[in-house]
C-alpha cells in the first residue's frame, strides 16, 4: 500500500518528467537540414539573434532587439525576400507584408515550401510557432487575425531574419 510520502515524490517525479519532455530542446525535437552544436550557433550569431532563432526568446515590440534598439526590418518597404538569420534561407516575401500595428514584422503568407510550423503551448496560451524549415531557426509565431487572402498574421523577430532586396 502505497503511503503519501511515496504517492507526492513519485507525483513530483513524473511531473518533473513531464516538463522535461515538454522542453523546447530543438536537437530532441527535430532534425534540420542544417544543423550545428550550440557552440557553432554562438560563433555565427549575435546573442540576441541566438536567444531568438536558438532559444524561442520574443524581442520588444518595435525595436530589433532584446534591450529595444529601433528595428530597421519593421519599417523596411523595398521589393526583395526576408531572409533566416540562422541559414540565409530566403522565407517571406516583401510582397505579403503589412503593418499589424503589434511591432513587430508581420505577413500574410511565407514562401511556400520554407516554413515550418508546430503548436506552442507555452504562456498558458494556445499559439503557433513558425520556424525554419531549413535550420530550425525561431522565427515567431502565427495567428488567425490576419488580411485577407488568407487571414494570417505572421509576426516575427526582425532579429530572426535579414532582408534582401531585389
Amino acid at each position: 500500500m502505497q503511503n503519501r510520502r511515496d504517492f507526492l515524490t513519485s507525483t513530483a517525479a513524473l511531473a518533473g518528467l513531464a516538463a522535461f519532455g515538454m522542453s523546447t530542446n530543438r536537437a530532441m525535437a527535430a532534425t534540420f537540414e542544417i544543423t550545428r552544436t550550440k557552440a557553432e550557433w554562438m560563433a555565427l550569431l549575435s546573442p540576441a539573434q541566438f536567444a531568438v532563432l536558438r532559444d524561442e526568446a520574443t524581442e520588444k515590440p518595435f525595436s530589433n532587439s532584446l534591450k529595444g534598439e529601433s528595428s530597421p526590418l519593421l519599417g523596411e518597404d523595398r521589393v526583395g525576400n526576408y531572409h533566416c538569420g540562422g541559414c540565409d534561407l530566403a522565407v517571406y516575401p516583401s510582397n505579403t507584408k503589412f503593418d499589424s500595428g503589434t511591432g513587430w514584422p508581420s505577413f500574410w503568407a511565407s514562401i511556400p515550401g520554407n516554413i515550418g510550423t508546430k503548436k506552442d503551448n507555452t504562456l498558458f496560451t494556445k499559439r503557433t510557432e513558425v520556424h525554419c524549415r531549413r535550420c530550425g531557426g525561431h522565427l515567431g509565431h502565427i495567428f488567425n487575425d490576419g488580411p485577407k487572402p488568407t487571414g494570417k498574421r505572421h509576426c516575427l523577430n526582425g532579429l530572426a531574419m535579414t532582408f534582401k532586396a531585389a
